[in-house]
């Protein structure tokens, strides 16, 4: 019974919602102007071309992003006086690409360094597009390992000195596996937001999937290709976003089974 009133529930209001929209006096030129179903169609393999880039991207930087936080992390949990220097250098780098926003530096990074025609290096802006993101979320990931490590009692710790372990060999082999372990769901947020913030990269003219619908705007004057591009950006982030919400409700219920 609840399931039926809650599907009820949604019927109704998308459903008012839909009347209300269509009912607008201008709505046959929107319909028109953004949701062409022989537009969208005209469009669809421009912007699934584009939206193959999004993909190849996200899978790309999210590697990086993963393993470039961790080492972060790493550093950042050291305890031993001689590792004071990076520790701060660490947080320094944390504060900056934390504090700068994604777009700004996919700009200055996507235009800037190519335009310095630096020997050795390529002048790609999607490189270099990419590598802004992966700077900025890098400083994000970092913070949720963190978080995980500081959780791990700090009796792990001492049974590992205990043992003779090493204060990197006490991180490898005691503390890290269950830090990954308790940060995983949010990490799953950061892999759906990342998904969604890669089409940044149209700024610097990447070809992607809303450059594609973008351009495909420009020759036309109808936006329909927009739609396009968001009905795929909605087929891969949806189901991730149910994966989240799967993790956490694993997790959860891990804990509170660790607790009885």
């Amino acid at each position: 019974m609840p399931a039926l009133i809650g599907t009820m529930s949604i019927v109704v209001v998308f459903g008012t919602l839909a009347w209300f929209v269509t009912s607008a006096e201008q709505w046959p030129r929107i319909k028109l102007q953004f949701f062409n179903l022989d537009a969208m169609i005209a469009a669809f393999p421009r912007v699934l071309q584009g939206f193959w880039v999004n993909i190849q991207v996200w899978l790309t930087v999210l590697v990086c992003i993963l393993v470039w936080a961790l080492v972060l992390a790493v550093v950042r949990a050291l305890r031993a006086p001689w590792f004071a220097s990076f520790r701060l250098m660490v947080m320094i780098y944390i504060d900056i690409f934390r504090g700068v926003p994604v777009l700004l530096l996919v700009l200055l990074f996507g235009f800037g360094i190519p335009a310095l025609n630096l020997p050795g290096l390529p002048n790609s802006g999607l490189f270099w597009g990419a590598v802004a993101m992966v700077l900025s979320y890098a400083a994000y990931v970092a913070e949720i390992y963190r978080s995980g490590i500081d959780a791990v009692h700090e009796g792990q710790r001492a049974a590992a000195k205990s043992l003779g372990l090493s204060e990197w060999q006490t991180l490898r082999y005691a503390i890290l596996p269950q830090a990954l372990r308790n940060v995983v769901p949010a990490l799953m947020n950061i892999v759906v937001a990342l998904q969604k913030d890669v089409a940044l990269l149209s700024v610097i003219g990447v070809r992607d999937a809303v450059r594609e619908a973008q351009i495909y705007t420009a020759t036309t004057f109808n936006y329909s290709s927009l739609i396009v591009a968001a009905g795929l950006f909605l087929l891969a982030t949806v189901p991730m976003a149910r994966l989240a919400d799967y993790l956490t409700r694993r997790d959860r219920q891990r804990r509170l089974q660790m607790a009885d």
